[in-house]
Parts: C-alpha cells; sequence; structure tokens
C-alpha cells in the first residue's frame, strides 16, 4: 500500500512571510513529546510487511528536533518496517537552525541526505521573505554538511520575488552552481492567500514582475544545464544519479504513508486513497493517544481520478508519460483515453508525443496548469 514515509514536523523558529504550510513556533514540551508521536502514529498503521524506499523529514523546520529523536524514529520505522539497507533518507534544514556539531550527528543518526532551505543568496531578499538566516550562514552551513560527510546535498532557492532583476537572478543561479550541490529545486514565488505577503503584495502589486518569471524560468534551465544540472522536472535538477528517489514517487503515484501534524498520505489501495492527518496539534496528540487517528478528506480515487493524476504528475518529468505504462496501470491505452487531448496540446506547442511517450515542450512546462487542466475528464 506505501513504500515511502513523510514525516512533518509543524515547528519553526518563526514562520516566514511567504508560507501557507502548516507550521508554527513550539513549545518545549511539543518538541520533547513530537517523536514519541509519530511512532505511536506509526504502529497503528505498521504491518510489518512494508518495504521503505526512502523517509522524507519535511516541515516546518524538521532540524529543529535532536539527531537523537530522528535517531530513535529511524530505529523503530526499521523494527516495523523492512527499511532498505540503501533508503534514501532526506532531513529538511534551515541555515540558521543547524552547525557542523548538529549536522554530523545527523549523519551519524541516519540520515544521509541534506535539503538546505536556502531561498536565496542575498540579505536583502532574505529579509524580505521573513527568513531567520544570512546568506553567510547558508554557506557555512553547506560547508558544515559537507565536512560531516553528506554527499548527497540539495538546496532550494526561489525567483520572481519582489522587484528581483534578471540579472539577480543570474547572480542567485551562479552562486548556486558555485557551491555545486548535488541537487537544485527550483521554484517561483507564489503569493498565498492568508499570508503575511498577500496583505504586502496583492497580486497586481508593482513590485511583481509575472511576466519575468517566464524569462527567469527560462535562465534557470539555460545555466543550470549547461553546468551538467539534468533538468529532470518542472522545478528540479540533479546531477546526474542524485535525482530525488523520494519526490520521484510523489510523481510516479508510488504509495506513501503521511506521518504527524497535518500530514498527507496516498495509499496505493485499488486505484488510489488519499487523506490527512488532523492540522492542530493538541487534536493530532488527543487522537494519537487514544489509538483513534481522523483521517481528514478520506477520498477514494475512481479510475477517472487516477488517470487525471497519473497525466499531471508523470508530465511534470522530463521522461514524461510512457504510454506501455499507462496501459498496464488502467487497461486502457493512452490514445483512447487521451489522444484528442495530447494532438490538440502537440498543435499548441505544449507537448511532443511518439510511440514510446507523451512529454511535455520547455512552453509546455512554462504554461503546466494549462497543460494539465487539458486531461481533466
Amino acid at each position: 500500500m506505501f513504500n515511502r514515509l513523510y514525516i512533518h514536523v509543524p515547528f519553526c523558529v518563526k514562520k516566514c512571510d511567504y508560507c501557507a504550510f502548516v507550521s508554527y513556533t513550539p513549545e518545549d514540551k511539543e518538541l520533547t513529546e513530537y517523536p514519541e508521536l509519530i511512532m505511536s502514529e506509526l504502529q497503528l498503521h505498521a504491518s510489518g510487511e512494508q518495504s521503505i524506499a526512502s523517509v522524507y523529514f519535511g516541515g516546518g523546520t524538521p532540524s529543529l528536533l535532536q539527531p537523537l529523536q530522528l535517531a530513535r524514529l529511524l530505529d523503530e520505522i526499521a523494527k516495523l518496517a523492512d527499511l532498505s539497507i540503501d533508503a534514501e533518507i532526506t532531513l529538511e534544514t534551515n541555515p540558521g537552525t543547524v552547525d557542523h556539531i548538529s549536522l554530523k550527528a545527523f549523519r551519524d543518526a541516519g540520515i544521509n541526505r541534506i535539503s538546505l532551505g536556502i531561498q536565496s543568496f542575498d540579505d536583502q531578499f532574505l529579509q524580505c521573505l521573513g527568513r531567520i538566516h544570512s546568506v553567510q550562514q547558508s554557506r557555512q552551513a553547506f560547508s558544515d554538511a559537507r565536512e560531516a560527510g553528506f554527499n548527497n546535498i540539495s538546496i532550494d532557492l526561489i525567483h520572481s520575488l519582489p522587484n528581483q532583476s534578471l540579472n539577480q537572478w543570474r547572480s542567485e543561479l551562479q552562486h548556486a552552481i558555485k557551491l555545486s550541490p548535488e541537487h537544485i529545486s527550483i521554484y517561483g514565488l507564489t503569493v498565498e492567500e492568508d499570508t503575511p505577503f498577500a496583505h504586502m503584495y496583492p497580486l497586481n502589486s508593482p513590485d511583481l514582475d509575472h511576466d519575468l518569471s517566464a524569462d527567469m524560468f527560462e535562465l534557470a534551465d539555460e545555466l543550470l544545464t549547461s553546468s551538467g544540472f539534468e533538468h529532470y522536472e518542472i522545478a528540479n535538477y540533479a546531477r546526474p544519479g542524485f535525482r530525488s528517489q523520494h519526490n520521484s514517487g510523489y510523481w510516479r503515484r508510488d504509495g506513501y504513508l503521511g506521518l504527524g501534524v497535518a500530514a498527507h498520505s496516498f495509499l496505493r489501495k485499488g486505484y488510489g486513497i488519499r487523506f490527512s492527518n488532523p492540522d492542530n496539534f493538541e487534536d493530532y496528540r488527543q487522537a494519537v493517544r487514544s489509538g483513534q487517528l481522523k483521517l481528514i478528506g478520506e477520498l477514494e480515487l475512481t479510475q477517472n481520478d487516477a488517470m487525471e493524476e497519473y497525466m499531471f504528475l508523470g508530465l511534470r518529468l522530463s521522461n514524461g508519460v510512457n504510454r506501455h505504462d499507462f496501459a498496464r496501470e488502467f487497461g486502457r491505452s493512452l490514445e483512447s483515453v487521451y489522444g484528442y487531448v495530447a494532438a490538440d496540446l502537440a498543435r499548441l506547442g505544449l507537448l511532443v508525443q511518439n510511440e514510446s511517450k507523451l512529454t511535455l515542450t520547455k512552453r509546455g512546462m512554462l504554461l503546466s496548469n494549462k497543460a494539465f487542466a487539458s486531461f481533466l475528464l
């Protein structure tokens, strides 16, 4: 039913102004109790027959937990499931919350992949975003991770920031390339409703140049691919052999179990079941302690639901959607279901297709939401 684990840690030193994820500043007792709750929740789900290919600690800021807490969690996972010896185990980190000692301890605890939320190499933009770290701390955290033995480091960057020029974005990319990480995630700023950013920068704000976003996307593709990175997913680049195995599983519709406050799950039963956990700590705590975890928004997917997901998730990848795999999954040919849609998108220059697969063009990636909407049945 699932072969991946996502563990959501909703704690942050300070919530960033642009962030719409479930996160907040924790009390000490919550930091202490939370890993125990995660282990109790896992026991409610575990069957002992699951083979786990990847574990991802996301947030929030998971690096606020202690390395020994993560070590205990990973030991419990290994007891309750078949944790692959070469499983990818990722920890998201804020550069302002780690140092050489903690990173070495995280490595010793079993973490083998670090994702650094750098976001920008410009202190003014970091201040604009409400980040707690500086550019110097980002560089130091990266260096410390290397010294701690991590040979698989990912960094996040955000473009289309308020009043950001194309040349400033070029400088950001050059800084990232110079660090030489194994993986880079590139995201365009999204101003989410009900965040401080939405009040500071409404949609029609002159500080946000939406037309420039496409140029920034194309510049990232040009600079990163010419520097040896594979553009393997719309927002993600990797050195050969370092694609995110966990996130790639999402895009292939692998089953995954989400643990923790507000965590989402997708179980491979029938065409798939999606649900989430309570997004309030006390509600989550009481549910886990009672052994009666409430599944929020439980949805059993129909074949049409699953086919739609298969297309708009698969097309995010540079490998695209394989016709044979689609037919094997659904017992129907891709042509019989989406042939007319693919032909229309190809005429618009958003998609290319051949006898074996469908893939988005560069223009299709830029207009991916338009392309994906076409596959809704």
